[in-house]
Order: C-alpha cells, then sequence, then structure tokens
C-alpha cells in the first residue's frame, strides 16, 4: 500500500499580477487580493489534515522587477506580518519565514521577528518563503558544510545527500508531498529545488487570486488519488514494500 499522507503542500502563487490587469486595476491590487487566499488556503490545509504550507512569497529573481512594484510588495509584506500574527496564534499555527533576509529592511526584518516569535509552537506550520530560490538554499547547505571541513570538523568522505539535507531551509519539517503552482505556467521556477525530488506536481489554469480554499482541496483528492512509487514499482508498493 503506499503512503498517501498529505503532510507538506507547497505553492507557487502566481497570477496576481495577470488578475489585476484583466479587471483594470493595479498590479499590487492582485497581491492584496492574494493575501486573502492565503487565509482561505491555509483554513483549508487544517481541515483536510496538512501540517505545513510553504507559499512562495518573493524569490530572489523578484527584486529585477519595476522597482515601484517591489516597494509595493515590500509595504503589503511588512503590513501582513505586522496584522497577521495574531491571527494565525489564535489559529494555532506557527510562521516561519525562509530566505535571504539580509536585503530586506530593519522593519521587515524585526516584524519578521517578532511574528514568528508570536507564533512559535503552533500546530500548523505556515512557511513564506521570501527573497527565497531554490539554487540560494542548496548553495548556503553546501557552504555551511564547506565551512565544517575548513575547521577540520568533517571529513569530505562522509558527505551524503543526508548531510546536505540537514543543512536546507526545511529540514527539520515533513517532506515536501504536493507542489502546487497556480495561473498556468507549467515550470517550478527555482522553487524548493531540493525538497520537491519526489513531491507530486499539481497545475492549475486558475490565479492565485481566484484559487480558495475548494480549489485547494481539488489538488489535494487529486494527490490521494496517485501512486508514489520513490523508486520501487507499482507491485511493490502494493505489497508493502515502501515500509518494510
Amino acid at each position: 500500500m503506499t503512503d498517501n499522507s498529505l503532510r507538506h503542500v507547497a505553492i507557487i502563487m502566481d497570477g496576481n499580477n495577470r488578475w489585476a490587469k484583466q479587471r483594470g486595476m493595479a498590479g499590487v491590487s492582485g497581491h492584496k487580493v492574494g493575501v486573502e487566499r492565503i487565509r482561505d488556503v491555509m483554513a483549508a490545509c487544517q481541515e483536510v489534515g496538512v501540517e505545513v504550507l510553504t507559499v512562495f512569497a518573493f524569490s530572489s529573481e523578484n527584486w529585477r522587477r519595476p522597482p515601484v512594484e517591489v516597494e509595493a510588495l515590500m509595504s503589503l509584506f511588512l503590513l501582513y506580518l505586522k496584522n497577521e500574527a495574531k491571527a494565525l496564534k489564535k489559529k494555532d499555527v506557527a510562521l516561519r519565514v525562509i530566505g535571504n533576509r539580509e536585503r530586506f529592511s530593519p522593519s521587515i526584518q524585526k516584524a519578521i521577528a517578532a511574528a514568528e516569535e508570536l507564533t512559535r509552537g503552533g500546530k500548523t506550520t505556515l512557511v513564506i518563503a521570501a527573497d527565497y530560490g531554490g539554487r540560494w538554499d542548496i548553495a548556503e547547505a553546501a557552504k555551511k558544510l564547506a565551512l565544517q571541513v575548513a575547521a577540520g570538523e568533517l571529513d569530505p568522505a562522509t558527505i551524503t545527500e543526508y548531510s546536505l539535507h540537514e543543512h536546507t531551509c526545511l529540514a527539520d519539517l515533513p517532506p515536501l508531498d504536493l507542489l502546487i503552482r497556480t495561473g498556468g505556467e507549467v515550470r517550478i521556477s527555482n522553487f524548493l529545488l531540493w525538497q520537491c525530488a519526489y513531491a507530486e506536481l499539481f497545475f492549475s489554469e486558475k490565479l492565485w487570486p481566484d484559487f480558495d480554499g475548494n480549489e485547494l482541496k481539488k489538488a489535494a483528492a487529486s494527490f490521494h488519488e496517485r501512486q508514489r512509487r520513490f523508486g520501487m514499482t507499482g507491485d511493490q508498493i502494493d505489497a508493502g514494500a515502501l515500509h518494510a
């Protein structure tokens, strides 16, 4: 029997700008509505037993966007951190932000730390990937191993994929089970590259502001219909080899 427990879902929240343009609105309006969808989807995740929701809010490459848009996104991020932390705590959700925080303003860095501290210990985890890239994550893990080798604390011959994994951003959380991308694009855009190795993929035509809790449940239903083989045959899985 295959293990189809759905513990960790990640989402590339694509389509905010297109949603706004279709309505003759400024792009940031789509991002504002997109924040509401995070609440809907988080609630749906809790309903279906998902322990971790990781959302791609701002990639390492997004700094290349027009300065006006970047500034608007940073303001929205700061507002979310300040306004949402108490609501997340009431819902027993722990907030974590992953990515390179160095390029964020001191006020955003302070707000991240405060929100993480306030919500610490929540039963469910919401991970916000901001100034994050999958290649950056892997490179940072490799750098930490290299420093251990340079300090004489680690023999290079003993390095395995597991020792590198231990230094990636989500190493202490359940493995990624399902990656969803909204907006009709069929790519993963440098998101959770290491963690996606055996994740199931689900691509939705819905633009992110239109992707609600019901859409999340549809993706979860699709996940549960699949057989996850992890390199084995279907017959092996059916015979219980995954848990042997």
